[in-house]
């Protein structure tokens, strides 16, 4: 078992490309591309997603890997899980592998089946940024659920080595580059919403405040039926923006109408997001 930690950035129009061109102009080792078909699974009474824990095996060319990921926590802009991963001699999920995790006591590991999936192609690379080695995977594809499909660009930077804080400090030079915002939202709660067998809360108890803002800002990306939580949750961040010189930005997003999510992606909301995480 393994701890990751990860900032998510969800990637708006042209996001690819500003990405890659980011990417391109600070990495000094070589892209290692694949395509990813990511099979996920759960029981017919999801006792999986009930446990916020996914459950996938990974196909990255003719290589197999299956993980388990916990939903963890959200620490400081990165999201803090608990991963287990085994390789695998071909696609088919090895039950006996799970028998000493977590979900083995709750989960009835003979129902597991294949309910969703989601398919890209990645480009990682390694980047150095004070003191830290960080993965900066740009995936770029499709969510699946029977005949329903879903776009997916993202970009995740995640941590290698060395102190967390890099992951936000990196971030924050995407700022005026990439059109972007942090997504709390993963890929398999990405796939639970499609194949219609649940959605995320947009609130959670215990939420720190600024973690609750972004879960509500993130859901309503997600499902567009968010708002109140986003202006509740977001009114509550007055004063802190105040303090943390982004008076602007704050009454840059109280004002938006919610009738599209393009707004998300300005430079001001990322600005604003990542400004209130450090502040």
């Amino acid at each position: 078992m393994a701890e990751e930690l990860e900032i998510k950035l969800t990637l708006g129009k042209g996001g690819t490309d500003a990405a890659r061109a980011w990417l391109d102009e600070r990495a000094s080792e070589e892209t290692t591309q694949k395509h990813l078909v990511n099979r996920y699974f759960d029981t017919p009474d999801q006792a999986l997603n009930h446990e916020r824990a996914a459950l996938r095996v990974r196909q990255a060319n003719t290589h197999y890997i299956q993980t388990l990921k916990t939903q963890g926590e959200f620490v400081d802009g990165a999201h803090k899980r608990q991963e287990w991963e085994w390789p695998l001699p071909g696609a088919d999920l090895n039950l006996g592998l799970l028998a000493d995790t977590p979900i083995a006591e709750n989960v009835n590991l003979a129902e597991l089946a294949v309910i969703f999936e989601t398919n890209f192609d990645r480009e990682a690379r390694l980047l150095s940024h004070e003191g830290a080695m960080v993965e900066c995977a740009l995936d770029r594809g499709v969510v699946l659920a029977g005949d329903r499909r879903r776009e997916l660009a993202e970009l995740e930077l995640e941590l290698k080595s060395g102190p967390g804080s890099a992951l936000l400090s990196l971030a924050s030079q995407l700022v005026w580059r990439v059109p972007a915002f942090l997504n709390l939202v993963s890929k398999a709660e990405q796939g639970y919403d499609l194949a219609g067998l649940g959605r995320p809360e947009s609130r959670a108890a215990g939420d720190p405040p600024v973690t609750a803002w972004l879960r509500a800002v993130s859901v309503h990306w997600l499902t567009g039926k968010a708002e109140t939580a986003c202006r509740e949750t977001l009114a509550a961040l007055e004063d802190r923006a105040v303090d943390a010189g982004l008076e602007d930005e704050w009454h840059w997003a109280s004002s938006q109408d919610f009738t599209s999510v393009d707004w998300l992606f300005d430079a001001r909301m990322l600005r604003l997001q990542l400004g209130l995480l450090v502040h």
